[in-house]
């Protein structure tokens, strides 16, 4: 199969024969999301430096988790291959750095868990709620199965997609890079899970 005929494949094509261990198919796919692991390695730069990680094994690591995503991303999914992809390997990241310093790395994921630049200085319990009391108890956001799962059934794909990154500590230029898409697209979509969330906070 050449190469040209790849590129015209979409993702759900491409996965099919990647899964087939199809070479260039892999390498095309790598080719299209590489672009997340450097993302994410330049987001985590300084906490690697601070903890004396080799940044080489962190991106290492970051392409098994790339290749972890693509062998479990089913199609069904209420999530994007991107959005897929980043948490996955987002979630290798933090192995390492619970491996290297346990108490820096709860640390870390208290404060990735729950806040993130939406506005300087906001945090996610101020994204989603203009009153603090409904979670003014919650201490990590992965604890809050139910309210996710609500949250979770409210929303479409891409703003589920939004959502999920947002409280992974993305800002507006980065979940707009993941997606494709302008900052002013991903501030639209933002709005709308707010009134969407808001409305669930209403009734917790």
């Amino acid at each position: 199969m050449n190469d040209i005929y790849l590129e015209d494949l979409n993702d759900s094509e491409l996965l099919m024969l990647y899964r087939e261990n199809d070479e260039n198919a892999k390498n095309l796919l790598y080719m299209k999301y590489k672009y997340i692991i450097e993302l994410l390695m330049r987001k985590y730069h300084n906490v690697f430096v601070n903890l004396n990680i080799d940044l080489q094994e962190v991106y290492s690591e970051c392409t098994v988790g790339f290749s972890d995503s693509l062998a479990s991303y089913k199609d069904d999914k209420k999530t994007s291959l991107s959005t897929f992809i980043t948490i996955c390997i987002e979630r290798r990241i933090r192995s390492i750095l619970k491996k290297y310093n346990r108490d820096k790395y709860k640390l870390l994921h208290d404060s990735f868990s729950l806040d993130f630049n939406y506005e300087e200085g906001s945090s996610l319990i101020d994204f989603i709620s203009d009153d603090n009391d409904p979670l003014k108890n919650i201490t990590d956001l992965e604890n809050c199965n139910e309210l996710v799962s609500n949250v979770k059934n409210v929303l479409t794909k891409n703003e589920w997609d939004v959502f999920v990154l947002l409280i992974s500590n993305f800002n507006y230029q980065e979940i707009a890079r993941i997606q494709g898409k302008t900052p002013k697209q991903v501030d639209n979509t933002i709005q709308r899970i707010k009134v969407k969330v808001k409305k669930i906070l209403q009734n917790v």
